[in-house]
């Protein structure tokens, strides 16, 4: 069967853009900025990003395109007889499952408040209990929660089902472009609120005063986290986009451009929360609550807030269905690589391998809200500290040590495939930082998640 591929370059950035630019950036990234301390979190996140983020990154493409498979079959293909690195890639069938088995009920989440703005659900003059209780009662609804998890799953699967080139790329190009928009609209109006220069001030200029409240060290460990985490790499969800792309260009060059355009969404997105949060007297350091409790607060409060509401809720669905499609297709590639099933018949399994494992995420918040697994954590916690603290740092990891070890692919065979091409090419020089530094880093990150 003839390897699927993308039919642009512009449609390869913005897909595998799509599956990094998600939760992790327009949710995460701007409370954990007001967490700690603002502009000093923003120049350490950055730091990190160019030193961790683009090799990492990198190294998966690189996994993805010299075996021209997803992950559940690249290492078999790449590693040295008798080894035993393809097990990895049912370590990656795994993580995928159970990223979208909580990813695809937030997304839902997302879909509902778009049309709750849209339809008028928040109007001028409630309270802030009024907003809070529209939040409450769509989490005491098992169906209400279903439904919009099931929307997300169907849409999702339905793009992924017309292929890469003529669903996944055109649908996720129209959405990316449209994000793009959406973004700048909203990061001008915010940017433009009587007060919103105070949050401005707060989100870019570095605070010494603020980043030594907050801690030094856990700023730096954060910042650290943030950097390696927003780009969802070590389950394959990006090898996958690898296998499908030319070899016109390196992948350090791809990899800075994700990187670069991921990196542009997170900061548009500070933009667009804390001169907002400032304008209205709110801080910025709400925790996850700060999409869908602090937000709407503000939007209601806003000339035209059912409009600036609605637009930020979708733009943040589209954020978030773009990283939906990318782990499906990743899913459906890896059964049909393995199993040499259809695109079609593997669509169908995975629709119903989501759907039903995602209900426990669903139930967690209502009929199963006693539950409590990890730590005391409820479903959703439990799933995201497994995929967050465990897997991804974890196979990261592992796909770092494949890249530089003799007993893996080896060092000389990423160089090999990673700078074949016209851009920026990783220099040899970085060999022993790559071996020992890097994989240091990882351990940290990985101890202290788990820690």
């Amino acid at each position: 069967m003839k390897r699927e591929g993308f039919g642009t370059r512009l449609g390869f950035i913005l897909v595998s853009a799509g599956c990094a630019i998600g939760l992790g950036n327009v949710w995460r990234f701007p409370f954990i900025t007001g967490q700690y301390g603002g502009g000093w979190f923003v120049l350490f996140y950055l730091v990190f990003l160019l030193i961790m983020g683009v090799p990492i990154l990198s190294m998966e493409l690189a996994v993805g395109r010299a075996s021209r498979q997803s992950a559940t079959m690249a290492f078999k293909k790449l590693e040295k007889p008798g080894t035993k690195w393809h097990l990895h890639g049912w370590a990656c069938l795994l993580g995928n499952y159970l990223l979208m088995m909580y990813y695809t009920t937030v997304a839902g989440w997302l879909v509902a408040y778009f049309f709750k703005f849209a339809t008028g659900s928040f109007q001028p003059g409630m309270t802030t209990d009024q907003v809070g209780q529209v939040f409450n009662s769509l989490l005491a609804s098992p169906l209400e929660m279903t439904f919009w998890m099931g929307l997300t799953v169907l849409l999702g699967f339905f793009v992924c089902s017309k292929g890469l080139e003529n669903g996944i790329e055109k649908i996720t190009t129209v959405m990316m472009s449209a994000l793009l928009v959406l973004i700048l609209v909203l990061a001008v109006h915010s940017i433009l609120l009587p007060g919103g220069g105070d949050g401005l001030k707060f989100f870019l200029v570095p605070s010494l005063e603020r980043v030594q409240a907050s801690g030094l060290a856990n700023a730096i460990t954060a910042a650290m986290n943030q950097a390696f985490f927003t780009l969802s790499v070590g389950i394959g969800s990006m090898a996958i986009f690898g296998s499908y792309m030319s070899k016109e260009n390196t992948l350090a060059k791809e990899a800075a451009v994700i990187c670069g355009l991921d990196t542009f969404v997170a900061i548009m997105a500070g933009l667009i929360i804390f001169p907002a949060c400032f304008a209205y007297g709110v801080t910025p350091d709400q925790g996850p609550s700060l999409i869908f409790l602090t937000l709407p607060n503000v939007f209601i409060n806003m000339g035209a807030g059912r409009v600036w509401g609605s637009l930020f809720f979708l733009f943040m669905t589209f954020a978030s269905f773009s990283t939906v499609i990318a782990v499906f297709e990743n899913l459906i590639s890896m059964l049909m690589d393995y199993f040499g099933i259809s695109r079609g018949r593997s669509v169908l399994i995975n629709l119903i391998l989501v759907f039903f494992g995602s209900l426990p995420c669903v139930l967690g918040h209502n009929l199963w809200k006693d539950l409590h697994l990890i730590r005391g954590m409820d479903v959703l916690g439990s799933e995201d500290f497994l995929v967050s603290n465990l897997l991804l740092p974890g196979g990261s990891l592992i796909y770092l040590l494949f890249c530089v070890s003799r007993y893996g692919w080896g060092f000389d065979n990423y160089l090999e495939e990673c700078n074949q091409g016209e851009g920026l090419c990783i220099s040899p020089r970085l060999r022993p930082y790559f071996t020992y530094v890097l994989p240091l880093l990882i351990l940290l990150i990985l101890a202290n998640g788990l820690i």
